[in-house]
C-alpha cells in the first residue's frame, strides 16, 4: 500500500512517497518557482558552437540552454545520418525552435534541452516524430511485450512513437487508446501556441509535483491520497477524475493535530535520512557525500556484530546496506555517477548477491538508473540521470 502525504505551506507544497509506511519519495515545490523539466519552449539559438556540436538557445532563463547535436537529429538512431553532419548545417544564430528542458539548470549550468520530444501519459509515453513502439523493461511477460508493442503500432500514425509504460500490463487497448488522444491533443496546442509565439516563450508548462507523482504512482484501488488543504484536495480529485475516468480514489483530507508530516511520521524520517551519516536498521552505517562531480558512499559495519563470522557480518551488513541505498538514492534523488564502498568481502558469491540487492531494491525508481559493478579497487558504480538538483533539508 501506498499513502502520498501533500503538506501546504506558506508559498510551497511539501510531497512525501510512503510504501509500507516507509518513506521513499520526497519533493518540494514553490508555487511561484516550478521547475521546467518537462515544459516546452520556442527558443531562439542565440550561439553555435561547431568545436562542441552544440548550440546555446535563450529560453528565457537567466542562463542559455545547452542543445547538443545528437538532440537535434532525428530521435530514431537508425534514422540519423552517417556521419553526423556539423551542427553549423543544422542551426544558425537567430534560428527560432521548439525545445522541451530534459535537465534543470545546476549551479553554474544552464538547463539542458532537446528536440526528441516527448509527453508522458497515464499508460504511455508520447513522442510525435520518433517513429517507432517501445515497452518498459520492466514487463517481464514476453507474451504481454507483444501484445503491447501490436496495441501501439496500431494506435500511432505516421512518424509518431509511443512508450508502452509498465502500469500499461494488461490494460485494455481502448483505455490506452484514450490516453494517447489526450496526448495527441496536448501536442497539437503547443504546435499552435508555437505559430503565434515571440520566442522565447513558454509553450506548455509540465504537471506539478503532486500531479506528477499522481500520474506516475497512484493506484485508486490500493492508494490514499491525504491532503492537509482543501483546494490542494479538490484540484487532485479533479486531476485523478480527468486521468482515471470512472474510478473513485480516496482523497482524505486532513485537518488534525500534530501536523501532518508528524502525524504520520513522515518529518522524523526525513530528520534521519538526509542526514550525512545515516544509521542502518542493523547497526551498521552510511556515510553520504557529495560532490560536484559525484556521490561517494561509505558502508560500515559500526555496532553490528550480528554475523556468525567476520565475513557473515561484513556480507549482511552490506545486504542491508544495498537496500537502504536504494530507497535514499531515489528519497534524495541522486543523480549522475554514484560510487559505493560496500564493506570488502572475499567471497565472490557474497559481491554477487550485494549486486542483485541492490538491482532488485531499485526496482521502484523510476527516474533511469544503470549499475556497472565492481571496479578493480573492490568499489561498486552505479548511475543515475540526474533531472534535478539532489534533494535537500
Amino acid at each position: 500500500m501506498k499513502r502520498m502525504i501533500v503538506h501546504c505551506g506558506s508559498g510551497s507544497t511539501e510531497v512525501a512517497l510512503l510504501e509500507n509506511g516507509k518513506l521513499v519519495e520526497y519533493a518540494a515545490e514553490r508555487s511561484q518557482n516550478r521547475g521546467l523539466v518537462g515544459s516546452f519552449i520556442k527558443g531562439k539559438v542565440v550561439n553555435v558552437i561547431p568545436g562542441m556540436q552544440a548550440a546555446f538557445v535563450d529560453i528565457g532563463q537567466k542562463k542559455n540552454a545547452f542543445l547538443y547535436i545528437d538532440d537535434v537529429l532525428h530521435p530514431h538512431l537508425e534514422k540519423q545520418p552517417k556521419p553526423k553532419p556539423a551542427i553549423t548545417e543544422l542551426l544558425k544564430p537567430g534560428h527560432e525552435l521548439v525545445v522541451q528542458v530534459v535537465k534543470e539548470a545546476i549551479g553554474n549550468k544552464g538547463a539542458r534541452v532537446t528536440t526528441h520530444y516527448s509527453l508522458p501519459g497515464r499508460w504511455l509515453v508520447y513522442m510525435p516524430t520518433a517513429g517507432y513502439v517501445a515497452v518498459s523493461k520492466k514487463i517481464g511477460r514476453e507474451e504481454e511485450r507483444f501484445r503491447l508493442k501490436t496495441v501501439g503500432e496500431e494506435l500511432r500514425k505516421e512518424e509518431e512513437g509511443l512508450i508502452l509504460r509498465t502500469v500499461a500490463e494488461d490494460e485494455a487497448g481502448e483505455v490506452i487508446g484514450e490516453d494517447l488522444d489526450l496526448l495527441r491533443g496536448q501536442w497539437t496546442s503547443i504546435l499552435q501556441e508555437a505559430g503565434d509565439a515571440v520566442a522565447p516563450a513558454l509553450l506548455h508548462q509540465d504537471l506539478s509535483v503532486v500531479q506528477r507523482l499522481m500520474r506516475d504512482v497512484y493506484s485508486p484501488e490500493t492508494d490514499e491520497l491525504i491532503v492537509d488543504c482543501p483546494e490542494q484536495a479538490d484540484e487532485a480529485l479533479a486531476f485523478l477524475r480527468k486521468m482515471l475516468p470512472g474510478e473513485s480514489p480516496r482523497i482524505i483530507v486532513y485537518e488534525g493535530e500534530p501536523p501532518l508530516f508528524e502525524h504520520y511520521g513522515v518529518k522524523p524520517q526525513l530528520d534521519k535520512d538526509f542526514q550525512r551519516k545515516v544509521w542502518l536498521p542493523g547497526g551498521g552505517y552510511l556515510v553520504w557525500d557529495t560532490t560536484e562531480a559525484l556521490t561517494v558512499i561509505d558502508v560500515n559495519t559500526g555496532k553490528y556484530i550480528g554475523g556468525a563470522d567476520l565475513e557473515d557480518t561484513v556480507y549482511r551488513t552490506n545486504l542491508e546496506a544495498a537496500q537502504e541505498i536504494a530507497r535514499l538514492v531515489r528519497l534524495r534523488d541522486t543523480g549522475g555517477i554514484i560510487i559505493i564502498d560496500f564493506i570488502d568481502m572475499d567471497r565472490d558469491e557474497h559481491r554477487a548477491a550485494v549486486w542483485e540487492r541492490l538491482e532488485q531494491s531499485m526496482y521502484g525508481d523510476r527516474t533511469q538508473h544503470h549499475i556497472l559493478g565492481w571496479t578493480r579497487l573492490g568499489l561498486l558504480e552505479m548511475t543515475r540521470k540526474r533531472i534535478r538538483a539532489e534533494n535537500s533539508l
